[in-house]
C-alpha cells in the first residue's frame, strides 16, 4: 500500500488540521477510540512479558493510556509510556499522565531511534497513512528485538452505509460523484504489509462494531468531533449542497433504518475494526517448519482411509 509522493491518497496537513480542531471537544466524541483502546489493550493480559517502555502512535486525546491502567494494575507493566500524534493539540491534550509523555510526530515520519521500544501500539490512526508500508517498517525499526506490536486500524467495511447513501444522492442530484469516504484496508492488505515490513508471527484479525444514531446528521457531527472527517486528495472542497445532503439522509433511512437491532427509527453505522499483532524477530523466536522436515506423516494420523 506504499503511495508514492505525487500520487498521495490523503491530504496529511487536513489530517492534522482536523484532529487540531477536534481537540478541545474529542471527550464529546471519543466513544470509538475509547471502546476499542480497552479492546486492544486487554490482548496484554494474555502476553506473559513486561513492556518497561512503550509507545503509542497517533494517541488523539490519551485514550490508550487510561485503558492501560485498571485500578491499581498497569497492563504489561509499563514503567513509561510515551505518547506521540500528528496533532500538536491532541499530543497537548493526551500529555496528563504520571507515567506518560507526549508530542506531535508523523506517523510516516517517526524521529525514533532504533531499537528503542519493548511494545508499541496504534489506536485507530494508521489508516490515515499514504506510504503505511514505511509506516510499518519504522515502527519495526523502533522495536528492540522480540518487541511487540499491537494496532487497531479502520478496514473496508467502515462507514458502508453513509458511502452508500452519499454516493447515491449526488448522483442522483447533482449527476456525479466525488469522494466522501476514505477508502480502508483490508484483512489481506495488512497481513502481506506485516511480513513486508519485517514483521514476524504476524496476525491479523476483525470485528464489527455497528453504532445506532437517530439520523445522519448526528453521525456526521460525531466524525467531525472525532477529527475523522474526510481528507482524501481530488474530495470537493467547498461544503456539499443541502438538497444533496438531505436526500443523502432519506436513502440512509430508506436502505438502512433499523437494521442491525439498531432501533425503530434509527440508523446503523457500521466500523470495521482490524487489529494487526506482531513481533519485532528474535533469533530464538518459534519458527515455521521447513518443508519435509516433518516427523509424521498424514498417513499415520489418518490412516489408510
Amino acid at each position: 500500500m506504499a503511495t508514492p509522493p505525487h500520487m498521495a491518497l490523503f491530504e496529511r496537513h487536513a489530517v492534522r488540521l482536523h484532529r487540531n480542531r477536534a481537540a478541545a471537544l474529542l471527550d464529546d466524541h471519543d466513544f470509538l477510540f475509547v471502546e476499542v483502546a480497552d479492546r486492544l489493550t486487554e490482548r496484554l493480559d494474555d502476553v506473559k512479558r513486561d513492556f518497561p517502555l512503550a509507545l503509542d502512535i497517533g494517541c488523539h486525546g490519551g485514550e490508550v493510556a487510561r485503558s492501560l491502567t485498571q485500578g491499581d494494575h498497569r497492563r504489561g507493566n509499563i514503567e513509561t509510556l510515551i505518547q506521540c500524534d500528528p496533532s500538536p493539540a491532541m499530543a497537548q491534550k493526551a500529555a496528563n499522565g504520571e507515567h506518560s509523555l507526549s508530542f506531535a510526530a508523523d506517523e510516516e515520519f517517526l524521529p525514533i531511534k532504533p531499537e528503542s521500544f519493548d511494545l508499541v501500539l496504534s489506536n485507530l490512526s494508521l489508516h490515515w497513512a499514504n506510504d503505511l508500508t514505511g509506516a510499518l517498517v519504522q515502527i519495526r525499526q523502533s522495536l528492540k528485538p522480540d518487541g511487540l506490536f499491537l494496532a487497531a486500524m479502520l478496514g473496508e467495511g467502515t462507514l458502508q452505509e453513509l458511502r452508500t447513501a452519499l454516493m447515491a444522492a449526488e448522483i442522483e442530484i447533482e449527476m456525479g460523484m466525488s469522494p466522501r469516504v476514505s477508502p480502508y484496508a483490508t484483512v489481506q492488505d495488512l497481513g502481506g504489509l506485516l511480513q513486508r515490513a519485517g514483521f514476524a508471527m504476524p496476525v491479523v484479525d476483525t470485528e464489527t462494531i455497528t453504532v445506532s444514531y437517530p439520523d445522519i446528521f448526528k453521525l456526521m457531527h460525531d466524525l467531525r468531533g472525532m477529527g475523522e472527517t474526510g481528507a482524501v486528495s481530488g474530495r470537493r472542497k467547498t461544503f456539499t449542497r443541502k438538497d444533496t445532503l438531505m436526500r443523502a439522509a432519506e436513502i440512509y433511512v430508506e436502505k438502512f433504518a433499523g437494521q442491525d437491532d439498531c432501533g425503530e427509527g434509527r440508523i446503523p453505522a457500521t466500523f470495521d475494526i482490524i487489529y494487526l499483532t506482531a513481533w519485532s524477530p528474535h533469533p530464538d523466536q518459534q519458527k515455521p517448519l521447513q518443508p519435509g522436515s516433518a516427523q509424521t506423516s498424514l498417513t499415520q494420523v489418518l490412516g489408510d482411509a
